[in-house]
This record gives structure tokens, sequence and C-alpha cells, in this order.
């Protein structure tokens, strides 16, 4: 990897020169460990109440994460409006935001974690949902909302030790460790520690994970801080993708309990190891500045057999699969600065800002080859288990096959991509009552995709500059009222998500882009309860070569529009409540116009009520529900999953003052029900009931 040692050097000087001893007396906002807030958005750049954001956006604190006894990301999904889940291949973590499917738009810290894989919470202090497009702060990419994880950090002045130990039904177990120590008043570090041991309802699945988190916090004077932090994860799992679809199009119920895999060659590894550098300094008591440096290496294996066909009449499936390796570097700066200013009767919140990302990915693709026919897919009796482990088995017609992930390369490329990027904002408080936000970003995409497959090294390079542009106004007629009205626009090179792709005419093709128009309303009660509520409408535009004539461009539109409203907070001393709604509506759209399709994976209808109650001061009780409508698991809309009703408990008990057990159970009915997808024939069983305890202490 080019390591860009100007730009590293410029970040380096300029965080010496901000290390120097400035004394100031400054009201500091403290954004990580135990004092963030669930009032305060991390991921707009700089603590902002989310009452003045002009977007729709949802914030869970590490303590309600914990209240709830969440532990991955598809279970924060399962209760919010405007995004549900995909299946993302069994593999990786995979949002789709307001009808736009994303395996990338996520972030660590605000920085980019664009690599596919299941993200986990043991180190997380604040997760937030953005929604709409983002590329005013994100980036390429942000099309249809956002996923930030802020991480826990080093806390001064204070020394702790916790621990939580998770059994479930199932066997799966977690151990999850965090240290802090306070050094001084100028020095602490904290670890953050996990080892889990994964299980669930389906025959052969298994997997570990473990992750190690060591941070580190530095006053290196009254106005200016350093964190520092370095992350090891290694992750392998089982994968399972689902079963198939009938000849009616829904999931092939008889096959419920049937495992469409290979025992030996269906699993996933991860191994990533990520360096995070943070300076803050203050200026003054109205100018700061941060500058920040994060590197990753990943090593990720994914190899797996899934169905592609289903013959109910002679009870068998076709299976096809594939072994994918990628390895990745990533170096992320990026720094801005914020003035808080006065012209004339208004004042200014500015923020302008610059991030590099230099990323090397170089990935490669393997089909299997069976012996029957030398062919990537083969046909076998849905039984359980199927006729098929460590790449042999009878096929449906009684007949000894074997195949391999050696001989037919698919894919075999190497990426180098550069992104510059240089944005402005500025909220202006033109009173007490109205503000107006004007911002900004240009970015410059250079991707250089080398095909190693082809017989000359074939090399493809393309270079994009977008300026992404973002509108909002805020009217507050009262402090704990406002209106707002936003637009923004983001864009997706056409070399995808995963920037693997510009062959045919993707190298000539300009970017997908997206816009986003959005009204809303956020209203902090006086009696405890936070209403919000938002109305938009997402429009992406898609060059596409002309039928008629390849030489020039149709740009084919397609909207989703939608409502979500959002209520919580406490509705009495000991009876709190956090409840959704979310609409969607979309049609796809080809060059001939509508079509009266539904995009797949989009919800119309999608609620959910999770509620507490302290019923002594040592136990409490919660109860959720979640509801999704029919999604369609293809575009041509003849596949899809049934709508579904999930409901789960849990019980908090206080043991001591340092002691607490935790009872959580989700899907108290038993329900038999299809979360997710990823195609037609791939349709993700949902979990039966099943019970996690929890004790979690301090030392």
């Amino acid at each position: 990897m080019k390591f860009s040692l100007s730009l590293i050097a410029l970040s380096l000087v300029a965080s010496h020169a901000m290390a120097q001893d400035v004394q100031l007396d400054i009201e500091k906002i403290e954004v990580s460990g135990k004092y963030l807030a669930s009032d305060v958005s991390n991921s707009v750049k700089t603590p902002t109440p989310i009452i003045d954001v002009p977007q729709s956006l949802s914030v869970l604190t590490a303590e309600q994460l914990s209240q709830r006894g969440i532990s991955n990301i598809g279970q924060i999904i399962d209760y919010l409006p405007g995004v549900n889940t995909t299946q993302g291949e069994g593999h990786r973590d995979a949002i789709v935001f307001r009808g736009v499917r994303s395996t990338a738009d996520f972030y660590i810290d605000g920085h980019r974690d664009d690599v596919q894989y299941y993200r986990s919470l043991y180190n997380i202090e604040q997760v937030e949902v953005l929604r709409g497009p983002n590329a005013l702060l994100f980036g390429r990419g942000g099309t249809g909302g956002i996923l930030n994880r802020v991480s826990k950090k080093a806390q001064l002045s204070d020394s702790f030790a916790g621990y939580n130990l998770s059994l479930d039904s199932f066997g799966g177990t977690s151990t999850h460790l965090d240290v802090n120590q306070s050094v001084s008043d100028e020095m602490a570090f904290r670890v953050n520690a996990m080892f889990e041991t994964l299980d669930n309802h389906r025959d052969f699945y298994d997997g570990e994970r473990i992750g190690i988190n060591p941070t580190a916090r530095f006053m290196l004077s009254d106005a200016t801080t350093l964190d520092t932090s370095f992350e090891y994860i290694d992750h392998e799992r089982f994968i399972d993708r689902g079963i198939p679809t009938n000849s009616e199009g829904r999931p092939a119920e008889e096959l419920l309990d049937i495992v469409i895999a290979d025992p030996q060659n269906n699993y996933h590894t991860t191994k990533g190891r990520t360096f995070n550098t943070a300076l803050q300094h203050y200026f003054s008591d109205s100018i700061k500045a941060n500058v920040s440096v994060f590197y990753g290496t990943y090593d990720k294996v994914y190899a797996n057999f899934y169905a592609t066909g289903y013959d109910a009449n002679e009870n068998k499936v076709q299976l096809d699969g594939y072994l994918d390796e990628t390895t990745r570097e990533n170096l992320i700066i990026t720094s801005n600065v914020v003035n808080e200013f006065t012209t004339g009767w208004f004042e200014h919140t500015l923020i302008v800002g610059g991030e590099y990302i230099d990323t090397e990915s170089d990935q490669y693709r393997f089909n299997p080859v069976w012996s029957s026919n030398q062919s990537d897919k083969e046909w076998f009796s849905a039984t359980r288990p199927l006729n098929l482990d460590g790449f042999v088995g009878v096929n449906a017609d009684g007949q000894t096959v074997s195949t391999n992930f050696a001989e037919d390369l698919n894919d075999d490329t190497r990426v180098d991509l550069e992104v510059t990027s240089f944005y402005v904002q500025d909220q202006i408080a033109m009173n007490e009552h109205f503000d107006l936000v004007l911002g900004a970003r240009y970015d410059r995409f250079d991707i250089a995709v080398v095909n190693m497959k082809s017989a000359t090294n074939e090399q493809r390079t393309r270079v994009d500059t977008e300026v992404s542009p973002r509108l909002g106004a805020i009217y507050k007629p009262a402090e704990n009222v406002s209106f707002y009205w936003s637009y923004s626009e983001s864009f997706m090179p056409r070399s995808g998500e995963q920037y693997t792709d510009i062959n045919g005419d993707k190298d000539k093709l300009k970017p997908d882009t997206f816009e986003n128009n959005e009204i809303g309303l956020k209203w902090d009660l006086d009696s405890g309860l936070s209403l919000t509520t938002a109305f938009f409408r997402n429009t992406q535009s898609s060059p596409q070569p002309a039928d008629d004539d390849p030489s020039t461009l149709d740009v084919v539109d397609s909207d989703i529009e939608g409502f979500e409203i959002q209520l919580s907070g406490q509705i009495t001393e000991g009876l709190s409540i956090s409840t959704n709604y979310g609409y969607l509506k979309g049609e796809v759209v080809n060059r001939d116009g509508l079509t009266d399709l539904t995009p797949r994976e989009l919800p119309k209808n999608k609620a959910s009520l999770w509620a507490q109650y302290q019923v002594t001061e040592q136990l409490d009780v919660g109860v959720g529900a979640m509801y999704q409508a029919k999604t369609y698991i293809n575009t041509s809309n003849s596949a899809f999953l049934p709508s579904f009703t999930r409901y789960d408990m849990y019980a908090n008990y206080q043991l001591s003052h340092d002691y607490k057990l935790q009872l959580k159970l989700e899907n108290l009915t038993d329900k038999v029900y299809f979360p997710n997808s990823h195609s037609t024939h791939q349709a993700s069983v949902g979990q039966p009931f099943n019970a996690k305890l929890t004790f979690s202490g301090r030392f």
C-alpha cells in the first residue's frame, strides 16, 4: 500500500503543533464512555443535539443495548423504522436503508468500515443509525443511510472493571470484559475483550469470535486530548443461506429443518487488525480541530454451497457455490475544524474538513466443478442431512459425485483506490427560532482494477469527481420543538460498494446518484417523551447504455417514498417505552417507465414496541413486539417472505450494587418465520424460542 507519507507527516506535524500547552477555560463535551448521552449524535462530526439535526436518526447507548440484551446489529435493526435486515449471504451485516441494500455503509468512530463481516458490540458505547443520503459527511455510499458505531474510550479520573457471562438455550456462550485504569488526571488505559462460541437451531452451525481492543487517552494539555486504540478480531462461523422457495413463491416449509450446505465447506473466517489515533485540540472556547489516522488490515475467506433451485415433485434441490478470499488494507486520514462565531445577528457553527482514503483490495473467487457434469451446479435429494460432506456425495440420480474449489477460477482482481474529499457545512442560527444548514462535499474517486485472470492482466481505471450538496432548514417555535426540511445527495460509483468490478461498460458509466427530500418534526414533550416524524422521498438516477444506441445513455430513475414515526421516553416514573412505525412505498422503474413491481426487500409496513417497567428497585422487566409486512425476495416479485410478528421479553434483577442477572426470551410464541433473504432460493429461517441468561458484575 502506498502510505501517502506526506499526508501522514502533515498530520503528525499538525498533531505536534496542537499538543503545545494551551491554557484555556473550556467547558468540554465528553462524547465517549459513561458520559455519552442518547440525546447527542456523534456521527455528524461534532456533538449535536438530535433535535437540531435535520434528518431522521436513531441512537442507542451501551446502557440501552445492555438493558435490552442486544448483542448484534440485526437485533438493533429489528426495532427501528425505515430499515430492515437482509441475509448478507450468511456471512456479513447487511441492511436495507429505505429500500437500498448495503453491506458497506458501516462506520466506526466516523471511519469507513466497509469490509464484509458480522460486527460485534462488545466495545461499543453508542450506535447511531442515520437515514437518507449522507455523502456530505461520509462520502460515497450512504445512499439510503449509514450505521455508525462509537467505540468505548479510556476514561480519565476513573478506574473500574466489569464483565458479563452469557449462555443461551442453544448452547452459545459469550464472555465480555471491560477494564479501565486511570493512571493520573492526564492518562488512562482501557481494555475491552470478548470470547464467544456460536450455536443455534440449525444443523452444523457453530463458530467462535475473539476480539480485544486496548485504548489509551492522554491529556496533553488543558486543551488537547489524544486517543489511541488497537483492535484485533478473529471470527469464524458456519454459513447457512436458508431454504428455497416453492412454486407458490413462499419459503418451502417442508424443508424447514434441512440445511443446504456442505458441513465442511460452508464457513467464513475473518481476521482484522486496526489502529486508530485521534487528536482533538481547542484553540479557543469557540474553535476546535480534530485529526485522526486510521489503518486496518483484513484477511477474509468465505466458502459456501447454497440452493439455486427446488423441484418439489421430485424432492430435490440444486446446489451452487463458491470460495471467495479477500485481503484488504485501508488507510484513512481525516481532519476537520469546527468554528463557532457570530456575524451580525447570525450565529455560525462552521465545519471545514477533508479526508484521504487509500485502499488496496485483492480478491479471487473459485467456482465448484462437479465430476458428474463439469458444471458448477448439481442436484441433490432434499434429505436431512444432504448427501454431501467434504466435497463428496451422492446426487439425486444416485451417482457418487465430487467437486472442489481449486479448478474453476472465476475472478482474480487487484484493486487500488484513492479517494480525496473536502467538505464544508455551516449551521446558521438566524434567530432563536430559525436555523439554516448549508454544505457541500467534493470527492475525487480514483480506482484502478487489474484483472489477473486475463491473459494480459488487463487494467481498467476510472476517475469520478462528484459534488454532493446538503441543504436544511430548522424552525423551532419552542426550545423543545423543531420542524425541519432537508435535501441531500449521495452517489455510488459503478465499481459498486465493494469497488471490485468495472468490467463491460461499467468503466464508462457515471455513478448512480441519489437524492433525498425530507420534512419532519422532533418534539421533546414535557412528560419525558420524545416524538419524531419524517416524510421522505428518495430518488435514484442510474445512467444506462440506450438499447437502440449503446453509444448514448438513458437515465433510469426509481423512487421510494415513506413515512416514519418514533415515540420514546418515560410514560410514568417506572414505565418507559420505545415504539415506532415505518411505511415504505416504491416501484421498479426501467427504460419503459413504471413496471407495477415492488423493489425487493421493501416491507410496506414495519412497526415495533418496546416497553420497560421497573417492578421494584431491584427488578425491571421489558416486553417487545416487532412486525414486518410481506417482502419480495426478487425484483420480478415471483418469490416473497410472508409477514410476521415476533414477541420478545427480558427481566433484569439487580442482585447487589455490583452484580446483575438478566434473562432474555426471544420469539416467545415459537413462531416459524423468515426474517430476510438474499435471493429467490435463500430464505433465512428465524430462530425458534430461545432463552439467554447473562450474569454481569464489577470488581
